[in-house]
């Protein structure tokens, strides 16, 4: 597999959810905010369903979603987000009727099918073009710049560990893709 990197300045995450949105797709602009803002594997955002992220009888988004991992087994609960909420209202708006067996991520052959992994990469790497992102990125990318971020912001890296499922720290260091200009960051930052 192909390393990808994370998407390291928050403009250009702002310049691709604007793009997105602009585009008026929906379903393309809520993937990657999900994506982004859930540090979830691709494998587990294409299969989540409607009834995994909205409590129909309560007629509202839940606070946290409960999946199983399918790459590791492991049960994870996460917290959808501000952003997360509103990419996955801005679709659910866009689309006529929902329930609770209907993937988030439909594709537009065949009824109620996920999108491919394939179909999410080529959304991801055309989307990114479109904005100028020249690194490397794939669906893993989105994955890595919340851990990137997450650990420009401060946050340890074994909390990120534990965010992620990874057995081990080397794993976690190994996402932030941490670059020469962080580490040149550290040097401007402490100047004895």
């Amino acid at each position: 597999m192909e390393k990808v990197e994370p998407i390291r300045t928050e403009k250009k995450i702002k310049d691709l959810k604007k793009y997105l949105l602009g585009a008026r797709n929906m379903r393309n602009y809520a993937l990657i905010v999900l994506g982004l803002n859930t540090a979830l594997r691709i494998s587990d955002i294409l299969v989540l369903t409607w009834g995994d992220v909205y409590d129909f009888e309560e007629n509202t988004f839940k606070i946290h979603v409960n999946i199983k991992e399918q790459k590791t087994g492991k049960d994870k609960n996460f917290l959808l987000n501000k952003n997360a909420l509103d990419g996955l209202l801005k679709h659910k708006r866009q689309l006529c009727h929902v329930s609770t067996l209907d993937f988030i991520f439909v594709s537009r052959n065949g009824e109620n099918k996920p999108i491919t992994r394939y179909m999410a990469i080529r959304i991801i790497k055309t989307s990114c073009a479109a904005v100028g992102i020249k690194e490397n990125v794939g669906c893993h990318s989105l994955r890595k710049t919340f851990g990137y971020h997450s650990w420009k912001k401060g946050v340890p890296v074994p909390v990120l560990m534990e965010l992620f499922n990874h057995s081990s720290q080397a794993i976690t260091k190994l996402y932030l893709g941490i670059s020469q200009d962080d580490l040149d960051d550290v040097y401007r930052l402490v100047e004895l």
